[in-house]
């Protein structure tokens, strides 16, 4: 989540729509840069795509060892060494055991689908049955080694897939405090942009951002309340899916919110996205909101990619949107007359003005199921901490390692809160998600609409660990996030190699209408660019 925003001001992250921010923090375009200290990032497996994975493990030109051990590779001299992303937590000892047994099926002629032998990077709080850890970035709770797989990552392995590692993130993925700085794990330091290395990638799937963008890994997996997969993705460079909350399982997953939290793709084209979405989808007898999705998902979204999806497509742009800053206006500009070149009819709409009463009322209903949540699966991992009054007292009891640079006012906001039947927060329920649904699905109906789009947000901040996380002038993410609705971002274009992404949202289970929006776009803008790990936005 973009936690600080959103607890501040009382309302979802970036609901202000203020250009001021962007123009105090981005410098002007500098003619000359001392690019002498780049240098060439010839990795073999740079953007390459599942669809080619495929391809040369097929012909024989690699096999999923040689794959895996190149990207644990890659991570040794990125991630580690060199830039120094800090991106990834943890390494999985049993990575090449998986690769070696996925190339041993391929040899006897079994292939499972797309993700055979494809090496996936998860965010580290989706619990693994194996020799990894599970701990939402948290000193708190570093002894965690979880028995049993959350649900998607059952369906991962299920179809083939080979678990590289898990990724960094913002400590219980930004949900501590009013002044924390994204990116920053007690458990894991802070992960940094691969674009301009002293920027924030933004959280909370911080890392399976920086590290997706870096190559670090074929695809990534992150996880949402609102923002956190779309706003690293629109950071990063990168698509983001965040689906209808229900399409994927939440089980085994350490949660925030029942009513707004999902896991979802990360990755470097949407075709890749979509492979993934597809893969990991399913009903759950332990997540009550994916009971009758069959009906409603698909197990391929990629028969939705249509480059000529925008041909007679109806687009709602988000006025607060037009006018950000000069920075990021003409880029959306730009990404608007694309969609109208390739047939797509532009309507203005206000979101925001309809839903600016949620905010408050949605913070209050994750406050209610954090505590719960969390408190439930405590009970049942395998951490000496049991509750979140207990990992408060541990952070209080450890502070110069925990809380070196911002405390923990959420959590303690979180534990003061009563129960799921307590009536402030089932009328916050009711009230949160009657907003927005309906402020969403109004304007798709009165305007015969296929989707909303906007910018997904600002450029990436610089990591400030003193001050914290500022506002950067701009957040898509709420209206879907609080409505449980599904969101894409797609890279849009950049502001001095700074990334930005556009947005596409819809009703629920409408994943398929706006992958083919998102797909039309990518293949007509083609603005994904591969980052080049400089130092600073001055190149000094």
């Amino acid at each position: 989540m973009q936690r600080r925003n959103f607890i501040k001001t009382g309302a979802a992250a970036g609901l202000s729509m203020t250009a001021m921010a962007t123009t105090s923090f981005i410098a002007q375009p500098v003619e000359k840069r001392r690019d002498s200290r780049e240098k060439a990032d010839d990795f073999v497996l740079n953007e390459i795509t599942i669809d080619l994975l495929q391809q040369k493990m097929q012909k024989g030109e690699y096999t999923s060892v040689a794959i895996t051990r190149m990207y644990l590779q890659r991570i040794e001299e990125i991630d580690k060494n060199g830039p120094k992303l800090n991106s990834v937590i943890e390494l999985n000892p049993d990575a090449l055991a998986i690769a070696e047994a996925m190339d041993k099926e391929r040899a006897a002629g079994k292939v499972r689908g797309p993700l055979h032998g494809i090496p996936v990077l998860i965010k580290d709080n989706i619990s693994t049955g194996d020799k990894m850890h599970t701990t939402a970035g948290a000193l708190a709770i570093a002894d965690n080694v979880m028995k049993e797989d959350a649900f998607i990552i059952q369906k991962l392995r299920a179809a083939g897939a080979v678990l590289l590692g898990k990724t960094n993130l913002s400590e219980w993925a930004n949900f501590r405090s009013t002044h924390s700085t994204s990116a920053w794990s007690s458990r894991g330091g802070q992960t940094k942009c691969p674009y301009i290395l002293d920027r924030n990638p933004s959280g909370s799937s911080a890392g399976s951002g920086s590290a997706a963008s870096a190559n670090l890994c074929a695809i990534a997996i992150g996880t949402e309340t609102d923002g956190s997969i779309v706003s690293p993705s629109s950071t990063n460079g990168l698509v983001g899916i965040k689906p209808t909350v229900g399409l994927w399982s939440r089980t085994g997953i350490i949660p925030i919110s029942k009513t707004q939290d999902t896991a979802g793709p990360m990755a470097r084209t949407v075709k890749d996205a979509a492979i993934l979405l597809g893969a990991l989808g399913g009903e759950d007898a332990q997540d009550s909101y994916t009971a009758g999705n069959k009906k409603k998902t698909e197990a391929d979204y990629t028969g939705f990619l249509d480059a000529g999806g925008l041909q007679g497509k109806r687009i709602g742009i988000e006025k607060d949107g037009l006018k950000v800053s000069p920075q990021i206006d003409p880029i959306f500009q730009e990404a608007i007359e694309l969609l109208k070149s390739k047939g797509a009819t532009i309507v203005e709409v206000e979101l925001y003005n309809q839903i600016k009463d949620a905010g408050k009322s949605s913070f209050t209903v994750l406050l209610y199921e954090f505590k719960d949540g969390l408190n439930k699966y405590l009970s049942g991992a395998n951490s000496k901490i049991k509750s979140l009054a207990e990992v408060i007292a541990f952070n209080k009891q450890h502070e110069a390692q925990a809380m070196p640079f911002f405390k923990q006012e959420t959590l303690e906001l979180a534990d003061k809160k009563g129960g799921l039947d307590d009536k402030e927060y089932l009328e916050a329920v009711a009230k949160t998600k009657g907003i927005t649904r309906t402020a969403i699905d109004t304007i798709l109906k009165d305007n015969k609409l296929d989707a909303i789009a906007a910018p997904t947000n600002g450029f990436a901040c610089c990591i400030d660990l003193v001050n914290g996380d500022y506002d950067n002038g701009f957040s898509f993410s709420s209206p879907a996030a609080m409505a449980g609705y599904p969101h894409i971002t797609v890279p849009m274009g950049y502001f001095n190699e700074l990334p930005i992404g556009l947005s596409f949202i819809s009703s629920a289970y409408k994943e398929g209408d706006i992958i083919k929006l998102a797909y039309a776009y990518e293949q007509a803008s083609k603005k994904r660019v591969a980052p080049k790990f400089k130092v600073d936005l001055l190149g000094l």
